[in-house]
């Protein structure tokens, strides 16, 4: 997922995406640890998505405070 593309969401929206996405990363560490992970590279994009995701709620987090 894009920067411009989480922007467009709402910020609910954003938090119940990340809450997805924090599951899919779980799951995907899981499968890594019993070897059945088929896309290792899958855990990275997630990392970062969610690392997007959270930049983008605390840039609203902040510009509300202003």
């Amino acid at each position: 997922m894009k920067v411009a593309e989480i922007r467009e969401l709402s910020t609910e929206d954003i938090e119940k995406k990340l809450v997805e996405t924090k599951k899919e990363l779980f799951n995907l560490r899981f499968q890594q640890a019993t070897g059945n992970l088929e896309k290792p590279s899958r855990i990275r994009d997630l990392r970062h998505t969610v690392a997007r995701m959270k930049t983008v709620l605390k840039e609203r987090q902040v510009e509300a405070n202003d």
